[in-house]
């Protein structure tokens, strides 16, 4: 499945646009691959530009963890009420101040962002997908949203309390950050 990370540089290179992405990858580690290569206008920024992002964050909820996916994603073993997160999610679509799910010391000047669509799956061997589709998202935003919807699965919160933990604008009030193993940058849109 392709991911989408999207990285953009000037260059000076006599290298054809159709040989970059061969080029560039007999010189990257094997952990790193490109898929391909445009070029594209100067006003062209990988990150400033974009319209959307989408991201996915995978969760184990099986009763062991997976030695080979060990870094790949993240293990809960406690059982989780899929129903009851996909209800919760729902409440984080829309334009909001997300201040609420922001890591402390984020620089971004404000934290209103939209949602426009927010989705929990149920995947074959007890995957969970949390998709998550915005015009922006703060730093750790993704994990705090994940986590706040574990303890909706988990009965810790309701997933009615998501709307009031947005309002109080309070990173006391969410869930706690899920450790980056299963995030995922998805797709990247641009127009």
């Amino acid at each position: 499945m392709p991911f989408g990370q999207v990285a953009n540089f000037k260059t000076n290179s006599k290298i054809p646009i159709k040989k970059f992405a061969v080029a560039i990858n007999t010189n990257l580690k094997k952990a790193i691959r490109i898929i391909s290569a445009t070029e594209v206008d100067e006003k062209f920024h990988s990150r400033l530009t974009c319209k959307k992002k989408t991201y996915r964050y995978i969760i184990n909820n099986s009763e062991f963890s997976s030695a080979i996916y060990r870094n790949l994603e993240t293990h809960i073993p406690l059982k989780l009420d899929i129903e009851k997160m996909q209800e919760a999610c729902k409440f984080f679509e829309g334009e909001h101040d997300f201040k609420a799910f922001k890591a402390s010391g984020t620089s971004s000047k404000s934290s209103v962002r939209t949602i426009y669509n927010a989705q929990v799956i149920q995947m074959p061997n007890n995957r969970i997908f949390i998709e998550l589709t915005g015009n922006g998202f703060l730093y750790n935003m993704v994990r705090i949203i994940s986590g706040t919807l574990v303890d909706v699965g988990t009965g810790k919160i309701l997933p009615s309390d998501i709307k009031e933990i947005i309002n109080s604008q309070d990173r006391n009030n969410a869930g706690k950050t899920l450790p980056p193993q299963g995030l995922y940058l998805v797709n990247v849109e641009y127009e």
